[in-house]
């Protein structure tokens, strides 16, 4: 018996499989630009291909590390700022592979919607590509999902996967001990982490995302969504050197839930806030919020995004390569015997 149905199609239930189609034709070129020793093949396939020898380990450890981009997403969605907040996806994946001493080799992104706009997700995965470059990691593959009914057609998520390698016995954290050195990286603003808080703050005081940021410089959207800042290069060149004990990269938990991560049982660490000056963003946040120094410590980076313990005899040494490869560098405590992270002076 015929139906009087009408037929249905996957475009009709709102998938549209040209527009991905699209889509991967038209980020190739970015992802291409991203090659590095060890890629076997472009992107297209089921899988993705790397080797490690041709990458020039002999005796490789991998590493993996996965993470997102949080509620800062809100914003490039608001705004449409797109551009950057690829950066931030890569970022805060091989910010962290680093941190055990790896260097990152290759990335994969999932990238899911409501409704596929090849233009905007086009301009997303270039920043994911821009990233990639900066880490010296190579963007061989990823996702793209078209969610109808999950998503609202303009919002998005992101998820990436960041595999990294390292020779055996080179893993970080090693030899932390009692004296060390801790040497504090600058931050380029708020990264990736408190923004559900950010944004809170910003409601209440009244603010829309393009007025003037009250800290100075653009619109308060675009001053928040200044992207995550790559630590991979000047690290990698500060493990070669010698002398690194660990490496914390500060993201949710602050300075307070992160530098413990690093430190074996029975140590802890004296941080003096005097030591750096609370950058202009986080003092509007800490006034405008209310928020105390212990709040702010355990929530956003607060100006610091990225911590080494080094040994005391090569700290000069460290610090001089890590400001010569365009880091600001600040030495902000040491370790001591003990199981608490202490702080003296004031952050401001």
């Amino acid at each position: 018996m015929a139906s009087d149905k009408t037929a249905l199609s996957y475009a009709q239930a709102g998938v549209d499989i040209d527009a991905g189609n699209a889509l991967v034709e038209s980020i190739k070129p970015a992802a291409k630009a991203t090659a590095r020793s060890g890629v076997m093949a472009g992107l297209g396939g089921f899988g993705a291909l790397f080797d490690l020898k041709a990458a020039g380990f002999t005796d490789p450890i991998l590493v993996a590390a996965t993470d997102g981009v949080g509620t800062k997403l809100r914003i490039a969605i608001d705004t449409g700022q797109l551009d950057t907040i690829g950066i931030d996806l890569v970022a805060m994946c091989v910010n962290d592979l680093v941190c055990q001493g790896a260097e990152p080799l290759f990335f994969l992104d999932y990238f899911a919607t409501g409704k596929l706009d090849v233009a905007a997700a086009s301009r997303i995965i270039a920043g994911i590509a821009e990233g990639c470059r900066g880490a010296g990691c190579a963007l061989i593959g990823g996702e793209t999902a078209e969610m109808p009914g999950m998503y609202a057609e303009q919002d998005f998520d992101l998820a990436g996967f960041a595999v990294g390698a390292m020779e055996r016995g080179a893993a970080l954290p090693a030899g932390v001990a009692a004296g060390d050195v801790l040497l504090g990286l600058a931050s380029d603003g708020v990264h990736s982490n408190g923004y559900s808080l950010v944004r809170k703050v910003v409601e209440r005081a009244g603010l829309d995302w393009d007025a003037p940021a009250p800290f100075g410089g653009a619109t308060l959207g675009a001053e928040l969504l200044a992207p995550t800042r790559l630590y991979v290069r000047p690290l990698l060149a500060a493990i070669r050197a010698g002398g690194v004990h660990a490496a914390a990269h500060i993201t949710g938990g602050g300075l307070t839930e992160n530098l413990p991560r690093v430190l074996p049982e029975g140590l802890g660490a004296e941080i003096d806030l005097d030591t750096w000056t609370l950058p202009p963003v986080f003092d509007w946040l800490m006034r405008e919020g209310g928020l105390d120094a212990p709040e702010m410590l355990k929530t956003f980076n607060s100006g610091i995004g990225m911590v080494l313990v080094v040994a005391p005899d090569a700290a000069d040494a460290l610090r001089e390569l890590l400001q010569e490869a365009g880091e600001h560098v600040h030495v902000i405590g040491t370790v001591h015997e003990g199981t608490d992270i202490r702080y003296t002076g004031t952050l401001a």
